[in-house]
């Protein structure tokens, strides 16, 4: 791993995640599977020796987000070398999104000039390969629901993000959640 590109995976309270940089800033990040977060949290100390200041930053910053806590994630210098120019003013409009708010894909569009461009949004969105810091669960369909989402677990993934946010209220307990929790 050399300072100016590199991956590294760590624990968060939902799983384990990895990032990974080129000198130009975070060019990619994986989420855990949602649907297999079961059970006790992860957690503990992590260790940023030796990574870049912006990687130690980040790293930081997203255990913050995913145990709960309000935490600035748009101020990280992002390599979106990889989108096109529509792309980029759309995660330009998305990483505006306040921490626990959300948007429709149609205002998006509207957002960044292209009115009647909700679909185009979408297609960004499933482009998207720094979800979370890029934060796409944000972007919810005209209805209020949730549909797709491109990073591991789908949209169960993207519901306990907005959860963890307080964007969304917790879908109630099942009677799976009480027998997961008794072997536990």
């Amino acid at each position: 791993m050399t300072e100016t590109e590199g991956r590294h995976k760590f624990s968060t309270a939902v799983g384990a995640c990895e990032i990974e940089w080129t000198e130009s800033g975070i060019c990619r990040f994986r989420l855990p599977d949602a649907s297999r977060v079961r059970g006790k949290l992860h957690g503990g100390a992590v260790d940023t020796e030796g990574l870049p200041p912006l990687i130690a930053e980040a790293v930081t910053l997203v255990r913050q987000v995913l145990s709960g806590t309000r935490a600035d994630l748009s101020r990280l210098r992002l390599d979106l070398s990889y989108a096109t120019p529509f792309n980029r003013r759309v995660y330009e409009c998305v990483l505006a999104i306040p921490f626990g708010k959300t948007m429709t894909y149609g205002e998006v569009a509207r957002e960044v000039g292209e009115s009647g461009g909700a679909q185009a949004v979408g297609r960004a969105m499933a482009d998207n390969k720094i979800p979370l810091i890029v934060p796409c669960h944000r972007v919810l369909a005209a209805d209020g629901k949730m549909h797709g989402f491109s990073a591991p677990g789908g949209t169960a993934s993207k519901r306990k993000l907005l959860e963890i946010e307080g964007a969304i209220e917790p879908e109630p307990p099942t009677l799976f959640d009480f027998v997961d929790a008794q072997k536990n």
